[in-house]
């Protein structure tokens, strides 16, 4: 059986899903794959959404095995108790999040070749959900180029369209540089064409009923793409190879708000929101143990968030976690600079705080995001300021902020859990206050506090992100304990390939094993 794990871009796993009228009852649209007697364009665009749900809402296995032991590490999103080899990322974290992404490839895959088989008629009128998909696919692709650098891509996920032609349906690598390069122009032309497509009524219809992501909105989706599309080109603006391309396709998005509108709001956040706790619905009720598990010795808080965020009198930081039982009400995080011993010991006596829990690990409402408002304003932050325009470089910066609070604020309200009160809102004046405290106009290095605030707002749910952008900006800073008889005594750069790929996929793998390993950068890492 471990032959079907070899490389999941081989596979096609037919999760076929029947019509609804309601975006919130999912379960209606799925069948058992076995008793599925037709494939259409619309079902399996849904059945390709909920394949990729496991890298897009908090799920135990991304978050427990591949996350925890690993990014939350490098980026101190949690605090843990030192042990050795602890920033050596094992394979089972390695091979996971790779499953995850080719059985949403081959899902994608399975959805192109229904597609391209339809009569031209019906592929003129269900082209937006081709579109749509391709979106949602560059936004998982480009997460997972920039966790392993070159990947199958191309000529993966094939094995259904080569008839199970295993021999001939064994994936050459594409370069990451190349992958990036087909994805902007892809959605150069998407974009410039969903803005003026029309649908028919009963297209309209069924694009509703499908899309469990933004309710059948092509106006949502367009934002997507556009924010998609700015996020990309500002991850290779430094590259010499795409940094032409990229000053002048991100100043062309900025100046033609009307024509390539980007997320400004919550409100028009791309997100996957978990509408009920149906076992066959999409659902978030298996992540308390990826949190909690190990007791006091998990979900522990990290002095370095908790200091930056106390520092200025974060709203957020009563949202994000809850005082340990030994602390007498004092949010503190654990200092990783500390001896096994003595973190030990603070954890012990519940010295140290954890992750809100009714906010996160026991909010079984917890919504998977995929681009939102702040990241969007923080981008555009980055774009004023890097052209020497600071004051809409803070408007944007304090715009990103503010909605910041308001998202996690929402998300804690959403919560069926009380294990922990609600936090008082805050009120405008504490808003300001906190403002104020960062002092955006007055700090002399802009671009740190831009990305100590992706680092913050990112966190748990969308740790893929903040690791590629702590990556690219170099900031926060981080500090580690090392030992001697460590493997791996410097931070990963990058995921090594799982070991499947050596194993199963050896003659293409071999084409690429000179870059297989933790500490060759990608190529936008330039820094």
């Amino acid at each position: 059986m471990k032959k079907k794990f070899l490389f999941m871009g081989l596979m096609a796993c037919a999760l076929i899903y029947t019509s609804s009228c309601k975006k919130e009852d999912f379960n209606e649209r799925y069948r058992n794959p076995s008793k599925v007697t037709e494939v259409t364009v619309e079902r399996q665009f849904t059945g390709m959404i909920y394949s990729y749900r496991q890298l897009i809402v908090p799920e135990y296995r991304n978050l427990f095995v591949t996350l925890r032991p690993t990014v939350f590490r490098y980026l101190h999103i949690t605090g843990w108790i030192n042990e050795q080899n602890q920033l050596l990322p094992g394979a089972a974290a390695i091979e996971d999040r790779w499953s995850r992404y080719y059985e949403g490839l081959a899902q994608y895959r399975e959805l192109e070749h229904v597609y391209n088989n339809s009569i031209d008629v019906e592929k003129e009128e269900k082209k937006i959900f081709m579109y749509a998909a391709k979106i949602l696919f560059y936004d998982q692709t480009q997460q997972t180029v920039d966790v392993h650098g070159d990947i199958p891509w191309s000529k993966a996920g094939m094995l259904s369209v080569n008839q199970s032609d295993y021999k001939n349906s064994y994936p050459a690598y594409d370069k990451a540089t190349d992958i990036y390069t087909a994805m902007l122009d892809d959605l150069k032309k998407i974009t410039d064409d969903i803005a003026s497509i029309q649908l028919s009524e009963s297209i309209v219809e069924k694009f509703k009923a499908q899309d469990i992501i933004n309710g059948g909105s092509i106006g949502a989706w367009q934002k997507y793409a556009n924010s998609l599309r700015l996020r990309i080109l500002t991850r290779i603006s430094a590259s010499p190879q795409f940094s032409a391309r990229a000053a002048q396709e991100i100043n062309e998005i900025i100046s033609n708000p009307t024509k390539y509108p980007i997320i400004n709001t919550n409100e028009e956040n791309a997100q996957l929101d978990i509408y009920n706790l149906d076992d066959n619905s999409i659902n978030t009720k298996n992540i308390r143990d990826a949190f909690e598990a190990g007791g006091w010795f998990a979900n522990l808080a990290s002095k370095k968030m908790v200091d930056m965020m106390e520092n200025v009198s974060d709203p957020r930081l009563k949202y994000f976690f809850e005082p340990g039982t030994g602390a007498a009400g004092v949010i503190k995080g654990l200092d990783q600079s500390l001896t096994t011993a003595v973190q030990s010991d603070q954890a012990n006596k519940g010295q140290i705080a954890i992750y809100n829990r009714s906010t996160f690990s026991r909010n079984q409402y917890l919504p998977g995001i995929l681009f939102s408002a702040t990241e969007a304003n923080l981008l555009l932050a980055e774009y004023y300021l890097k052209r020497g325009n600071a004051t809409s470089a803070k408007d944007k910066f304090e715009t990103a902020v503010k909605e910041s609070i308001k998202l996690y604020q929402s998300i804690r309200a959403k919560s069926n859990d009380n294990t922990v009160a609600a936090p008082k809102a805050p009120t405008t004046d504490e808003i300001n206050a906190f403002l104020t405290k960062i002092n955006f106009t007055g700090t002399t290095n802009k671009l740190e506090l831009i990305a100590n605030q992706k680092w913050i707002h990112f966190n748990v749910l969308q740790t893929v992100q903040a690791w590629s952008e702590v990556r690219r900006l170099d900031f926060p800073k981080f500090t580690y304990v090392i030992q001697n008889s460590d493997i791996q005594k410097t931070v990963p750069v990058k995921f090594p390939l799982p070991p499947s790929e050596s194993v199963y996929n050896t003659e293409n793998h071999n084409a690429v094993k000179d870059q297989d390993n933790a500490n060759t950068k990608l190529f936008w890492d330039i820094n």
